[in-house]
């Protein structure tokens, strides 16, 4: 019990750390899934548009 009493701070900003990552992560995905860029710009002037979106 001392252990957790101890590092009560550290335990607490780390499972915020953790949360925030995940909350991240799962965002990323969310939009790679709906053909989003994850740069928040626009691919058309972009020289890596063709590693990113398939050209139909």
């Amino acid at each position: 019990m001392d252990f957790l009493v101890s590092n009560l701070s550290t335990i607490v900003v780390s499972i915020l750390l953790i949360v925030l990552v995940a909350a991240i992560v799962r965002k990323m995905r969310r939009d790679k899934k709906n053909g989003r860029s994850s740069c928040g710009c626009g691919c058309g002037g972009c020289p890596s548009e063709g590693l990113c979106h398939r050209r139909e």
